[in-house]
This record gives structure tokens, C-alpha cells and sequence, in this order.
């Protein structure tokens, strides 16, 4: 795995657990020589996992949209900052660049990022890893509404082994690099195109 990107917050939250963990992820992929892909943002849960990563001299690559840059919340001591045009276009270039995803705790922008790359996972857009760092029990709920979706049917069994959860950063990274798709996408983009 060569880069990682980390779906988070851009507030920093009410507990200083989420910015240790984020801080620490960044140093943690920085020392194991993986880059880290991220909004771009100096400020919250981001900044912390910026400075996590430049502590140990990482590779860092902060996609953020421009009018979030104009609001000067944008990082400027990252390896690489690319500036694009919509919330859409960032999302496809964190794709592009990433060879996994983890989601780190955030408000709707992560779990809209986190659903939108389970979603292409799903139907066989992409066949990358992704983790939940789960600090503190913050996803607890999320994976017990999994379990709902499976119990109503919403959801195949199949879908949600796609999704390695742990709150150990050392066992999630290891998991993501053993990382084998568990099923047959719904659609199988190799095969349509």
C-alpha cells in the first residue's frame, strides 16, 4: 500500500481522543512509508492527522474544493495540495490516489465520503480496502445499523465484510493489507468497460 486516504472531521470535537488518534494514524502510516490522502485542511480531526504525518517527514496529499480553500482553512506545509472544483471531484481524486481508505470520526462529510466508497466498492468500482478506526466506540451504532440492514434484508451479509473495523491502528492496517474483496460485485467494472 502506497497512500492511504483518511475520511475526518474538520472540527476537532468535544473529547481530545479523536485528534490523539488521527495525530497518531498520521505518524503511524508516515513510519511505515505509506502516504496519506486527506481534505486538505489545517484545522480539527485533519490537522491533527496533517501533523501526525509531518512529524515523522510523511508523505502527505491534502485534495481539497477551492472555495473551502478561499475560507484559509487550507494546509500549507503538506507534501501536495491540490486544489479541484467540487466536493465530487475531490472525492474521485482521493479514489484515484489511494490504495485503501480509513474512516476516522467525523460528522455528515465522513460518513457521506465513507458510504460513497462503500458504495463504489459495492458495485465493483474499485476493490480497495476500508477501515474504520473505531476510537473510543465512536462506530458502534453505525455497525450495529449494518446488522439492522442485514436482519431487514437491506443489505447482503456479503456487503458488509467489506468494512474492517478495529480500534488498533497496527491490526487495521494489518487487515487492509491482506485485504481480499469478499464477494462478486454488483457490477463488475473490469468487465463493463
Amino acid at each position: 500500500m502506497k497512500n492511504i486516504c483518511v475520511f475526518c472531521a474538520s472540527g476537532i470535537g468535544k473529547n481530545p481522543v479523536y485528534g490523539d488518534a488521527a495525530f497518531e494514524l498520521g505518524s503511524k502510516l508516515a513510519g511505515m512509508e505509506i502516504g496519506v490522502v486527506y481534505g486538505g485542511a489545517k484545522v480539527g480531526v485533519m490537522g491533527k492527522l496533517a501533523e501526525g504525518a509531518l512529524s515523522k517527514n510523511g508523505k502527505i496529499i491534502g485534495i481539497i474544493p477551492d472555495f473551502l480553500k478561499k475560507k484559509e482553512i487550507a494546509h500549507q506545509g503538506l507534501t501536495e495540495l491540490i486544489t479541484v472544483s467540487s466536493m465530487h471531484e475531490r472525492k474521485a481524486l482521493m479514489q484515484e490516489n489511494s490504495d485503501g481508505f480509513i474512516a476516522l470520526p467525523g460528522g455528515f462529510g465522513t460518513m457521506e465520503e465513507l458510504f460513497e466508497i462503500l458504495t463504489w466498492g459495492q458495485l465493483g468500482l474499485h476493490r480497495k480496502p476500508i477501515g474504520i478506526l473505531n476510537v473510543n466506540g465512536y462506530y458502534d451504532s453505525l455497525i450495529d445499523l449494518t446488522d439492522r440492514m442485514i436482519e431487514e434484508e437491506l443489505l447482503r451479509k456479503d456487503f458488509k465484510k467489506m468494512l474492517l473495523v478495529s480500534d488498533s491502528i497496527d491490526e487495521l492496517i494489518q487487515r487492509m493489507k491482506s485485504y481480499i474483496l469478499p464477494f462478486v460485485p454488483v457490477l463488475d467494472a473490469n468487465k463493463i468497460m
